[in-house]
């Protein structure tokens, strides 16, 4: 229940109506993200070992696309790791320095997840322009065999990310590992076999490059959005004209200033906004108000609205407020 103090000619509203469930970050609200644990425990002792086999038939074959493979499944399984990590920072109770939580954990993690894939990229791409140069037999009936049980297990670990990478730029990281995963063993498996009926060896470490760019075009928007996020904008899918707009158009609200919105975690964004409302007296039902339409239309779960009779009480109000 939201509260104000007046103090000074202004009200606050502190952390109105806060939830430490997910929302969606759009118009639309659901009621918290599930728990991807199992997802996570599976997903990661799945790849491990399919790591290793890889690894394994790879050297044996004589593949980088095999191998290149492996080095990409090693990198999601240490994305996977990480992520699950910090879900369960991002659940841990606010204390001491850390008033908000670790949900911030998560939004690290996802930027850390797309920088492991660059590194592994960059690691893949140099073996390729090896192989390139000196084309080696590759055993492509291993090849094959391999690469179709990584498109069964990484199309099935990203099934199990699939429900929840749409509210949660930390689920969508994994979910994107995955799917590019099973992508890529389909490819593997599609040049092993032109390297059988043509006898073309450099089809393999061509494939390796393949592999390369299709990782760098899916971890590009991760990264993008992962550094966004770290820097405190405005999330994806929070309408800010809406918000203001809305803000702006409240009983007796003459000016907003100091409106603040930014992600505490992949799935829950904070807001702060200062109202200037001349002559008017202490509102909660207001605050009431504003903090369940933030919540409910916005996705905005932790809002903190301080309420001024004129600007002249506040350092931090414009000259044109004042």
């Amino acid at each position: 229940m939201p509260h104000g103090h007046s103090h000074g000619g202004s009200s606050h509203a502190p952390d109105a109506h806060s939830s430490h469930a997910g929302h969606d970050h759009g118009a639309h609200h659901h009621h918290g993200p599930a728990r991807y644990d199992r997802s996570f425990a599976l997903g990661a002792l799945l790849n491990i070992g399919f790591v290793v086999v890889e690894a394994v038939y790879g050297l044996l074959a004589n593949s980088t696309a095999l191998l290149a493979d492996a080095g990409h499944n090693l990198s999601d399984v240490m994305g996977l790791l990480l992520a699950w990590g910090a879900a369960g920072l991002g659940r841990r109770i606010p204390k001491g320095r850390y008033t908000y939580g670790f949900g911030n954990a998560s939004i690290l993690a996802s930027l850390a997840n797309a920088m492991i894939l660059l590194i592994a990229v960059g690691a893949i791409l140099l073996e390729a322009a090896n192989r390139l140069a000196a084309p080696e037999p590759v055993g492509e009936t291993t090849v094959m065999a391999v690469a179709v049980v990584g498109i069964v297990i990484n199309a099935w670990t990203a099934w199990l990310f699939m429900g929840g990478q749409k509210q949660d730029i930390n689920l969508r990281g994994a979910y994107l590992h995955m799917a590019a995963d099973a992508a890529v063993s389909l490819g593997v498996v599609v040049a092993a076999l032109a390297i059988r009926f043509t006898g073309w060896l450099w089809l393999d470490p061509a494939t390796s490059i393949v592999i390369a760019l299709v990782i760098i075009a899916g971890t590009w928007g991760l990264l993008r959005d992962s550094v966004r996020l770290a820097m405190s904008a405005v999330p994806d899918g929070i309408d800010l004209p809406g918000v203001e707009g809305y803000l702006a158009g409240l009983p007796g609200v003459a000016a907003v200033h100091d409106l603040h919105i930014w992600p505490i975690s992949t799935t829950e964004t904070a807001l702060t906004a200062h109202l200037v409302r001349p002559g008017m007296v202490q509102d909660d039902a207001l605050l009431l108000e504003i903090s369940s339409v933030l919540k409910d239309r916005f996705g905005i779960g932790h809002a903190t609205i301080q309420v001024e009779h004129d600007g002249s009480c506040c350092r931090l109000a414009p000259a044109d407020v004042v």
